[in-house]
């Protein structure tokens, strides 16, 4: 398989260093797992007290993931009331960059993160913009080679970091075309799929995140080449992105990003309307 999630998310982690004060991340991290352990709670039993998995509550504590208000608030409730997690989060700043990206995504990465529309072709799996922990999960468990926890960890935290824009930034328009095929996958399982077709309904119900169904059965297909993304910048300039097994590349050429963008805009004929696609999701969602 190629990265283990079409994102150009690597194997690569971050580098055991000493603790630095100004990473608050980590900061954050130490002081919610020392008042976990002076509470008495083990990382098992402290997870499914507050409704998260082990891995996400080790994911915080190391640093790794930056935890959303309903994690702090439980935390609170569980852990005395001090305050000390409410008031030591409205400092916390993410701050993890390039970390858990493969380095042939980066620029790729950046660029999202600034551009004015995105859109997505995917033929392989669920894009990482729109996986859920779950599939996530079970994507890079399946890696080869075998990656460790710490690995998997760092890729999970950067595929979740920016999965965020589609949140914060409800203004740009964020589109993808995916194949039915995809979503009939049960990859990790059967609860890792029901999830995935869970938080796909979720994360599409705002206006400026479109998904559109290719179905299996269509007899007209424009992208048989594989899979694609295309973005436009602040400056009005269109660049696309293609991804293979170890691999991708950033192409800036006019010609063929706009060949590419043809191709994107006939599929976009080809496949279920956005209303049409969620109603598939969720008899999909009723099978499981």
């Amino acid at each position: 398989m190629t990265d283990g999630g079409g994102d150009g998310e690597s194997a690569g982690g971050e580098q055991d260093r000493e603790p630095d004060p100004s990473d608050s991340l980590r900061t954050f991290g130490a002081v919610a797992q020392a008042l976990r352990e002076h509470a008495g709670y083990s990382r098992a039993e402290f997870a499914e007290l507050v409704r998260y998995s082990k891995h996400t509550v080790a994911s915080v504590e190391l640093g790794r993931r930056l935890a959303d208000e309903a994690y702090v608030e439980r935390s609170e409730e569980l852990l005395g009331n001090t305050g000390a997690l409410r008031k030591s989060s409205k400092y916390v700043t993410r701050g993890r960059g390039d970390v858990g990206l493969a380095a042939w995504f980066r620029q790729w990465a950046r660029l999202e993160r600034v551009t004015v529309s995105l859109y997505t072709y995917e033929c392989r799996l669920v894009p990482g913009l729109l996986q859920s922990e779950g599939y996530a999960r079970a994507l890079f468990e399946n890696r080869l080679p075998l990656l460790t926890e710490e690995q998997t960890e760092a890729q999970i935290e950067a595929r979740l970091e920016r999965q965020r824009m589609l949140h914060d930034r409800p203004t740009v328009p964020f589109h993808f075309i995916v194949e039915e095929s995809v979503f009939r996958r049960r990859l990790g399982g059967r609860d890792v799929l029901r999830g995935q077709l869970d938080l796909l309904l979720e994360l599409t119900a705002p206006p400026n995140v479109m998904l559109q169904v290719m179905p299996t059965e269509t007899e007209f297909h424009a992208c048989m080449d594989g899979p694609v993304r295309l973005l436009e910048t602040l400056e009005g300039r269109r660049l696309a992105y293609s991804e293979g097994q170890e691999n991708g590349r950033l192409i800036s050429d006019r010609k063929e990003v706009r060949l590419l963008q043809q191709r994107y805009d006939t599929l976009r004929s080809q496949a279920l309307n956005p209303q049409d696609s969620r109603g598939l999701l969720e008899r999909l969602r009723g099978e499981l």
